[in-house]
């Protein structure tokens, strides 16, 4: 098992630089992860950095707390695809989904979605937030709003993925899409571990180690 070819290299603080960005993307391609995972303001930059490489350029969309308009989410998106993002990974309107607004949060999907096109949409929903029953809802909306992935966790919540919900998601899901595990994950055995439960797909900013590791 190739685990780079599962892993976006992740690196979403506030106070990144584009330097960082430069020496994310470097690493990227010389470990050969799937993509590198950025701030929106970053999609040009790492888009540029990443030109003639297998590497994509994914960028988060009403990150990291999900609660801003449908159609700033969507504008979001629709620019970072046009700065040379191909896949975006979006937050849901947690609020909406604790309310029981399940139209409003697959509206909210859909919208990105559609503004995301050609690109392909990762819904994280926020495990740490949810119970149990929320985030069986929520992977159905994903589902049925033409998401490609559900993603456990922004990593910026109270927690982060564990085996056990990447498990659920995964038998919420079936083959019909796949799940990303990400927050927390820093060594290998963490790693195998959310492969192991279901996860298709990795989020980490601890790449270079969980790949370095025998």
């Amino acid at each position: 098992m190739n685990i780079a070819k599962m892993i976006d290299h992740t690196l979403l603080k506030a106070d990144a630089t584009e330097a960082q960005i430069r020496k994310l993307c470097a690493e990227a391609k010389e470990y050969g992860f799937a993509s590198v995972c950025v701030n929106s303001c970053y999609a040009a930059l790492a888009s540029k950095e990443l030109e003639g490489s297998d590497v994509k350029t994914c960028c988060v969309v009403g990150f990291p707390l999900g609660a801003m308009q449908t159609q700033a989410k969507a504008f979001e998106a629709a620019q970072a695809v046009k700065d040379g993002a191909q896949e975006i990974d979006m937050v849901i309107q947690i609020g909406a989904l604790k309310d029981g607004r399940d139209d409003a949060v697959q509206e909210d999907i859909a919208a990105v979605v559609e503004a995301a096109k050609p690109a392909i949409v990762k819904v994280i929903i926020e495990t740490c937030l949810l119970t149990e029953e929320e985030k069986v809802r929520a992977c159905t909306l994903a589902e049925k709003a033409g998401a490609a992935f559900v993603k456990t966790s922004t990593g910026f919540s109270t927690g982060g993925a564990t085996a056990e919900d990447v498990a659920l998601m995964r038998r919420t899901v079936g083959d019909r899409m796949q799940v990303k595990a990400a927050g927390g994950i820093h060594t290998r055995e963490e790693a195998l571990a959310m492969i192991e439960a279901g996860a298709d797909r990795l989020g980490a900013s601890s790449g270079v180690a969980i790949v370095s590791a025998q």
